[in-house]
C-alpha cells in the first residue's frame, strides 16, 4: 500500500505565517516603490476578522498592492528562493519529515499559500509534491493577482488533495495517509486521514483532537 504524509505549511513546518511576510520581502527587495502601500494592505487585512473581505479577495488585493498586476514568473521565483532561504523552520518538523520518509512515506505539502513560493519552501524540506493556492498567468507568463481556483483552505484543501490523488489514478483505499496541521480549518482533512496529527494546538483544536482521536505533537 502507498504511504503519503501530508503536511500543512504555515506554523506546521514554518515557525510563522508566510503570506504577509512574503509580500513585505518581495516589496522590500524587488519593488521598493510599493512599500508605501503597506498601510493600505494592513487596512485590508484588518477587514478579514470583521468579515468585510474574504480570504481569497484579501489575498488577491494584497498581491496587487505589494507585488503588482503583472509580475514576471522568473522574478517571483527569485524572490521565492531568497525568501525560502531566510525562512525559519521547526527542527522537529524536519525531523518528523525525515522519519516519515525513512518509513516509506512520500512527503506532500498542502497549503493555502501560493504555489509561487510554497514550492521553494517545499523544495527546502525535500517534499515530493505540493498542493497549493494557484494563481493565474497571462499569455506572456506573467503572474496576475488573481486566483485560478478557490483558496486552498479548509474544505477546499481536502477537495484539492482528493483531486490530486484521483489525477494520479490512486484510489483512497490504496493509500495510507498521515496529515499534520496546526490549524482547526484543517479539521476536514485531519478527519479524512488515517492518522491525524495536530501541531502545538490551542485549546479549541486540542479539545477537538481529543474527541476525534488525533495525536497531539509539540514542536
Amino acid at each position: 500500500m502507498m504511504r503519503i504524509a501530508i503536511y500543512d505549511m504555515d506554523k506546521t513546518i514554518t515557525r510563522r505565517p508566510t503570506w504577509t511576510r512574503f509580500l513585505i520581502h518581495y516589496a522590500r527587495h524587488h519593488a521598493p516603490h510599493r512599500l508605501p502601500l503597506l498601510p493600505a494592505a494592513g487596512a485590508l487585512a484588518l477587514g478579514h476578522p470583521l468579515r468585510l473581505i474574504g480570504r481569497s479577495k484579501l489575498k488577491q488585493a494584497t498581491h496587487r498592492l505589494l507585488i503588482g498586476a503583472r509580475t514576471p514568473a522568473a522574478r517571483l521565483a527569485r524572490a521565492a528562493a531568497s525568501f525560502a532561504r531566510r525562512e525559519r523552520l521547526f527542527p522537529a518538523a524536519l525531523a518528523q519529515i525525515a522519519a516519515d520518509r525513512a518509513a516509506g512515506y512520500s512527503i506532500v505539502i498542502a497549503t493555502a499559500s501560493p504555489r509561487f513560493y510554497a514550492e521553494a519552501i517545499a523544495a527546502a524540506v525535500g517534499a515530493d509534491a505540493v498542493i497549493a493556492t494557484e494563481t493565474v498567468q497571462d499569455a506572456a507568463g506573467r503572474v496576475l493577482p488573481r486566483l485560478a481556483s478557490d483558496n486552498c483552505y479548509g474544505t477546499e484543501k481536502l477537495a484539492r488533495i482528493t483531486a490530486w490523488l484521483a489525477s494520479a489514478g490512486t484510489a483512497r483505499d490504496a493509500v495510507q495517509v498521515r496529515f499534520y496541521s496546526d490549524h482547526i480549518s484543517d479539521a476536514p482533512t485531519l478527519d479524512w486521514a488515517d492518522e491525524g496529527f495536530v501541531i502545538n494546538p490551542g485549546a479549541t483544536l486540542a479539545r477537538l483532537a481529543d474527541a476525534k482521536g488525533w495525536q497531539r505533537l509539540r514542536w
